[in-house]
């Protein structure tokens, strides 16, 4: 067997171990060991790859970058930031028609930008908003969804830890990336809010309303989250302007938010312990991933696969849009069964290839920033896609009262927004990259 045939049978056998519930990080460790072996003949190359991988993997300094953000999520829960976000977006528009699930999308998106993480954003929020949604007679397949939507923000706005994997992999700038993605996230959450605005009017019995706050009230809700604005701001800013560097604007975005939480009470001995200890567990599960995937991508490339498939591709002369609308398409298959991590670690070393040998009518850092923004966000439609959408089972299992399938039924209004954007920013690339045109 060549090892372009063994590299084709190790996609159904991979995906049969992920469906038998093996881990991940170790379905992929084991496809990878026991491919190269095929090729090799031998164990003794086995053991030195597995040497190779793991200290190139882990000796990776950018990958600091990971465990930092992480933390930052957590002292920003306990800061109370998540909170007084919910709050000030809700003493403004609270009183619409469906304001408190804006308010939700609104926090979600402020939380983000200190998080960069969808399912650390949805878990946090969940706890903050699901309880002021049921009190204002909001209904529960429109609370859950909403939240679970809103959670898909941590991982498009910056900070984003999936962004930083893809920046790695690809050998992008990370800074660039993170200036990417701001345009498409505003366009996330004001999807998300014109898609709340319909479903009330649509639907008038799923949203109940509340009296509006007074002016003083709500300027006194808005100056609480002040420490937001200013992390955010030193984190990107610095990154962007050159101040410092991702791993360096990650450790002073985790200092500046264990600050926070400190001036606010929230941390203690016991508090610090859980967050470092969070912040371990999480890192772990990721760096887990990230090696069975780099043992994974290393027999991938002695089978000559990702080469192969990408010249292929190219030979057959077929338009790149129709190329790029097929990956997104198999990007949103793939949603459907595997964490959006996984899916960035699998198919980035062989679709980048074949995204970057077409022509776009852009340059070669435009098109590789381009299509990781893309990824992104259909990766993030994944979170919130029946029947794995990790959002999903997040926010449910928080609303004890509302069954899943309620949650499936009003989930389904925003992965339409989100394919209507995908749309929209893969017909117009322009949208994606005027801020990096307007800063260069």
């Amino acid at each position: 067997m060549t090892g372009i045939e063994l590299a084709s049978w190790s996609f159904p056998v991979l995906l049969a171990l992920i469906f038998i519930r093996v881990p991940i990080g170790l379905a992929m460790a084991v496809c990878g060991l026991v491919g190269a072996y095929f090729i090799y003949g031998s164990h003794a190359p086995i053991l030195n790859q597995l040497k190779q991988v793991t200290y190139s993997t882990f000796s990776n300094y950018n990958l600091s970058v990971i465990p930092l953000f992480l933390l930052m999520g957590q002292f920003a829960a306990l800061g109370g930031l998540s909170q007084a976000l919910f709050k000030a977006a809700e003493a403004w528009v609270g009183h619409r028609k469906g304001g408190v699930a804006m308010a939700a999308i609104g926090a979600c998106a402020g939380f983000g930008a200190i998080c960069g993480s969808s399912l650390a954003t949805a878990a946090t929020m969940g706890q903050v908003a699901l309880p002021e949604l049921k009190r204002a007679g909001y209904s529960g397949a429109l609370s859950t969804a909403t939240l679970a939507a809103g959670g898909t923000l941590g991982i498009l706005i910056p900070p984003s830890v999936v962004l930083v994997i893809y920046a790695i992999l690809t050998e992008q700038n990370i800074a660039k990336l993170f200036l990417a993605a701001f345009i498409p996230g505003i366009l996330a959450a004001v999807g998300y809010i014109i898609v709340i605005s319909l479903y009330v009017r649509l639907k008038p019995g799923s949203a109940g309303s509340m009296p509006p706050m007074p002016m003083a009230e709500r300027w006194k809700a808005t100056f609480k989250v002040w420490p937001v604005l200013v992390i955010f701001l030193a984190v990107v800013g610095g990154i962007y302007t050159g101040i410092f560097t991702p791993t360096e604007g990650a450790a002073v975005g985790a200092f500046g938010t264990g600050v926070a939480a400190w001036a606010a009470g929230g941390i203690n001995a016991k508090t610090l312990r859980n967050s470092i200890y969070g912040t371990a567990i999480a890192t772990g599960m990721i760096f887990m991933i990230v090696l069975g995937a780099g043992l994974y991508n290393t027999f991938l490339a002695l089978s000559q696969l990702p080469q192969e498939l990408a010249q292929w591709v190219i030979g057959l002369g077929m338009s790149p849009w129709l190329v790029l609308t097929t990956v997104l398409v198999v990007y949103l298959l793939l949603g459907c069964v595997m964490d959006s991590l996984s899916m960035i670690l699998l198919t980035i070393p062989i679709f980048f290839p074949m995204i970057m040998g077409l022509d776009f009518g852009m340059n070669p850092e435009e098109t590789a920033i381009w299509f990781g923004i893309l990824v992104l966000i259909v990766v993030e439609v994944g979170l919130i896609t029946p029947p794995v959408g990790m959002n999903l089972f997040v926010i449910n299992s928080m609303a004890k009262d509302t069954p899943i399938t309620q949650t499936y039924r009003g989930v389904t209004p925003f992965v339409v927004s989100d394919l209507v954007r995908t749309a929209i920013l893969a017909a117009f690339p322009a949208i994606t990259l005027i801020a990096l045109r307007m800063t260069s």
